[in-house]
């Protein structure tokens, strides 16, 4: 079992920080090595944007969870920061935007709420917070307040600015809202729409405003014409109609569309969602549908990049995502109908697309010839050879042109360095604001991982990241990491997302103790093609990603530098089901885990669901069985042979995986006395927003994984 255990109190539960600052306070270095608060003092920069109409661009920066606005002019793009925030309070910033003279940033500010309409409050402030949409203007660096609006389940990440930069709209509350950028107004309800009305796109004259409008079994598309005060609807039918795009006269309006809600369908088996794509007259609303789709799985419309690459271009063409081949392409076609073009054809993927400001070029970062990172790409969205703007041992994402043309900028990262704003020009990259990255960020004592590739139990070929610490010697214990989603790559550096970014770098840290890690990019992941992303026997159908994770112990078990017998793993979200999974089904290879907002039991959702892929769960003529197979896919069916100790961590307002699945999964421990701890975070959510949670969650992490695999101590069964 990996080592004789000595006594030890039972059950840890740290609900509170009073425990935890103690272990926080301490110096968490291994010897000669670097601070879990060093690797994890980064400035973390994203949702970098640009002005139409100067060459200034904006991002935000949250450093120690302290979240700020900053901006960079050219030629130099010398960084400065525009606002003042002051403290780690978990007030997220979202939806960053310039004007198009480049003058004054809005932005949202706060959570989105949860399932009651809550906003979060990690800090347990007694006094409510609210989420806001803010303006400031970047001479004065004085922000002001434009509106007051808890802005939904999904936040206010949709902030449209109008043409001439005097109005800002966003989507909360099921309405539209519309407030003037100087602040001279109150933000208002745009109109009265029956509905869950999102995805606001101004005319290009500023007069008229597009977006959907939800009705729960169909959607329409719905123009408000400000100078009549009126409604009327492009092509009503009893379809599922959204993700409305000006052509850039203003003369029409192309949008998306996928079938209605269809009661009673089975819910085991994997159904095709054929879409098709209309244009219709903004004047008149009449529409006609000018491309659609195959009928296959590999048709199904491409729900991870269908936002940002459906665009109407110049030269009269609409940009969009297409997985008909197997992996997710971009593809154009005239606005007038006829066959599509490929853009982007190739063994690889695409992603995070941007339209250049004159409509005549995209940018999208893909996986191509480099399959385990992401790299910048152009082209024409007329067609021809793709050119990559970015190559080698580094990341990006995140591209941006200025409003002139002239420069290219993003967000990257390598192995060792973490993400910062880039310039890129003449095949190489100029950081930003380099000033920000903290002198003793421990850059030089970060190891590289290698990329390796071993085989599933049916010999479906797996991609993964070794850490490998420096002059190990002997046998190591060793670790498995699992990232959530699932719909998500790990890369060989720091990551793209935040969430991961953190991972990361708890990885390093776990390395700089002692420990070897791998990093598994499981099937349902993306960046692999459409099959490996969505098997028929996945998730709740039947969990078949969990041999992955098997292999991957199984792997680690074969390396000469680690000890067999102390093998750990540990993940979020999906990976904390994965890792509740390997605990109870195969406590023989897996020693000790650490599953943080995990979910334990997929029955309860398809049971909680009044409607479930575009039909109704209730009636469902498989609904029982569905049921039956998604307990079995679950970690709750097998509890019985989990024997391994785990520490579980969780915020209690999560938002994304409920709370209860933690509650239940501590009940079911302790009957049959299962070793575990537990830490919960009072009003902290699924990602957690305060820089110190982090720091309390990744200490307990290693604090646990070094007492039982490395100095094998008991954890004794939960009460």
């Amino acid at each position: 079992m990996g080592g004789q255990y000595n006594n030890r109190p039972q059950v840890r539960l740290i609900a509170v920080a009073a425990l935890l600052f103690t272990m926080v306070s301490a110096v968490h270095a291994a010897p000669g090595g670097f601070t879990l608060e060093q690797v994890l003092s980064f400035a973390f920069p994203d949702g970098l944007t640009a002005s139409s109409g100067s060459d200034r661009v904006a991002w935000d920066f949250d450093i120690k969870g302290v979240r700020n606005i900053w901006i960079a002019d050219a030629p130099d793009f010398v960084a400065r920061q525009v606002t003042h925030y002051s403290e780690d309070d978990g007030q997220a910033i979202a939806s960053v935007r310039l004007t198009p003279d480049g003058k004054t940033v809005v932005y949202a500010r706060g959570s989105e709420t949860n399932s009651v309409g809550e906003v979060a409050d990690p800090t347990s402030d007694v006094q409510k917070p609210d989420q806001q949409v803010w303006a400031v203007d970047v001479a004065s660096g004085q922000p002001r307040l434009l509106g007051t609006l808890d802005c939904g389940e999904e936040g206010c990440e949709d902030i449209e600015i109008s043409p001439d930069g005097q109005y800002a709209v966003w989507a909360a509350r099921d309405a539209l809202w519309v407030a003037p950028i100087s602040g001279a107004g109150q933000a208002h309800q745009l109109c009265y729409v029956r509905g869950d009305n999102s995805e606001p796109q101004w005319s290009p004259d500023g007069k008229e405003m597009a977006f959907t409008s939800s009705r729960g079994d169909h959607s329409l598309i719905a123009i408000y014409d400000f100078g009549k005060s009126s409604i009327r609807y492009l092509h009503p039918s009893v379809d599922r109609d959204g993700i409305p795009r000006w052509s850039p006269d203003g003369k029409s309006i192309a949008y998306v569309k996928t079938n209605g809600s269809e009661r009673g369908l089975p819910l085991i088996p994997l159904r095709a969602q054929p879409w098709s794509i209309w244009v219709g007259d903004s004047a008149t609303g009449e529409a006609h549908q000018v491309w659609r789709s195959g009928d296959t799985l590999d048709d199904s419309i491409p729900r991870l990049t269908e936002n940002d690459s459906f665009h109407y271009t110049a030269g009269n063409r609409i940009t969009f995502s297409s997985e008909k081949d197997g992996r997710n392409h971009l593809y154009s076609i005239s606005a007038d109908g006829g066959d599509a073009t490929p853009l982007t054809p190739g063994d690889f993927d695409t992603k995070g697309v941007t339209l250049s400001f004159d409509g005549k070029t995209l940018y999208y970062e893909s996986n191509q010839n480099d399959v385990d990172r992401m790299h910048l790409w152009r082209v024409s969205v007329d067609g021809g050879t793709p050119e990559a703007v970015t190559k080698g041992d580094t990341i990006e994402w995140m591209p941006v042109e200025t409003g002139d043309g002239k420069y290219l900028l993003c967000l990257g990262s390598s192995a060792t360095s973490p993400a910062m704003p880039y310039r890129i020009g003449d095949g190489r990259r100029e950081m930003i604001a380099r000033e920000e990255l903290p002198s003793d960020f421990p850059s030089n004592q970060l190891v590289t991982p290698k990329q390796v590739i071993f085989k599933s139990a049916d010999g479906l070929e797996i991609h993964g990241q070794l850490f490998v610490p420096r002059g190990v010697t002997g046998q190591a214990p060793a670790l498995v990491y699992m990232h959530g989603g699932p719909i998500r790559q790990m890369l060989l550096g720091f990551n793209y997302m935040d969430y991961y970014h953190y991972g990361y770098a708890e990885n390093q840290y776990l390395v700089s103790k002692g420990f070897v890690v791998l990093s598994v990019n499981y099937r349902t992941g993306i960046m692999y093609g459409r099959a490996f992303r969505e098997p028929a026997d996945g998730g709740w159908r039947g969990a078949s990603e969990y041999n992955d994770i098997v292999a991957a112990g199984k792997y680690l078990q074969g390396l000469s530098y680690v000890d067999p017998g102390k093998i750990g793993l540990w993940g979020g979200s999906y990976g904390g089901f994965l890792t509740a999974m390997a605990l109870a089904r195969n406590s023989d290879i897996f020693k000790a885990g650490v599953d943080m907002h995990g979910v334990h039991d997929w029955s309860v959702f398809l049971s909680r669901w009044t409607s479930y892929e575009g039909g109704q769960a209730q009636g469902a003529p498989d609904l029982a069985q569905a049921v039956k197979l998604a307990f079995s896919s679950s970690p709750n069916a097998s509890i019985d042979t989990w024997k391994s100790p785990v520490l579980l961590i969780q915020g209690d307002d999560d938002r994304n995986v409920p709370f209860d699945q933690m509650v239940d999964l501590v009940q079911r421990l302790r009957a049959d006395h299962v070793p575990f701890e537990q830490i919960v975070f009072p009003d902290e959510i699924h990602g957690f927003l305060m820089w110190k949670t982090w720091i309390k969650a990744y200490t307990a992490t290693a604090d646990f994984f070094e007492r039982v695999l490395m100095k094998g101590e008991t954890i004794q069964p939960g009460q």
